[in-house]
């Protein structure tokens, strides 16, 4: 699998994802908004859907951004508290931000800290979520390991990430949005033009399908469902401990 870097193919991965979404962070919200129409609210909602059958009453949501994910979740779980962790203190400063004045607030914790040294005891959650961060990680088997480290026996990861459309003339059309019209949007409106070539770049270089769904079964999960969302620019993987 390529690397993809946002800067500069020299140095860091990590850091460099974790500068880049600090300096985009107070417009990431908008911009997901406006870019995906809206569609990637429906997505959360699948992937929120996806676990709570199981009723967990310890979630961990990896890469959480904004909080957005661990948000949807704490509600849709009224009997859970959720964790969120992530890379970037801008995008968690927004998340809390988002926290103040929700019900939900007091069940949400979003920390600070490295989705491929997780701080947290083997086997401590009922689920653990991710959503558009697997892409993210410098070493995805380090990622995905930790994730099954952390998770309980028997209990549910769901990771929703971008992949690619497979049908004509939706993969024409949609290639040509994800490189020429999101990335001129995006500079424009978050000012940083590494941050939008970086993710059709990331989208493009990174295993989704059965690929993926062998990474998944290489850390050590089973069965694992593979539900593409929109045509196929999203899919939702669901697995088990």
């Amino acid at each position: 699998m390529e690397t993809v870097k946002p800067y500069s193919l020299e140095g860091s991965k990590k850091e460099q994802v974790a500068s880049m979404f600090n300096a985009i962070s107070r417009r990431y919200d908008v911009l997901n908004r406006t870019l995906s129409l809206g569609i990637d609210v429906l997505w959360r909602k699948k992937t929120v859907r996806s676990i709570q059958t199981h009723h967990p009453l310890q979630v961990l949501d990896v890469a959480t951004g904004t909080g957005d994910l661990a948000i949807a979740l704490a509600r849709a779980l009224p009997n859970a508290t959720v964790k969120g962790i992530d890379i970037s203190s801008g995008m968690l400063e927004v998340g809390r931000q988002k926290l103040v004045n929700k019900s939900e607030g007091k069940r949400v914790e979003l920390l600070l800290g490295d989705g491929e040294q997780l701080p947290f005891a083997e086997a401590s959650f009922d689920a653990v979520t991710v959503a558009f961060g697997v892409r993210n990680f410098e070493h995805l088997t380090a990622g995905l390991q930790e994730m099954h480290r952390v998770l309980r026996p028997e209990k549910p990861l769901a990771v929703l990430e971008f992949s690619q459309p497979e049908k004509q003339p939706f993969r024409a059309l949609y290639f040509f949005y994800f490189q020429y019209i999101l990335p001129t949007i995006g500079k424009w409106v978050s000012r940083d033009a590494s941050a939008y070539t970086y993710l059709p770049a990331s989208v493009k270089a990174f295993p989704y399908g059965q690929e993926f769904a062998n990474e998944l079964l290489s850390a050590g999960f089973t069965r694992v469902h593979i539900q593409p969302l929109t045509f196929g620019i999203a899919t939702l993987y669901v697995a088990e401990k």
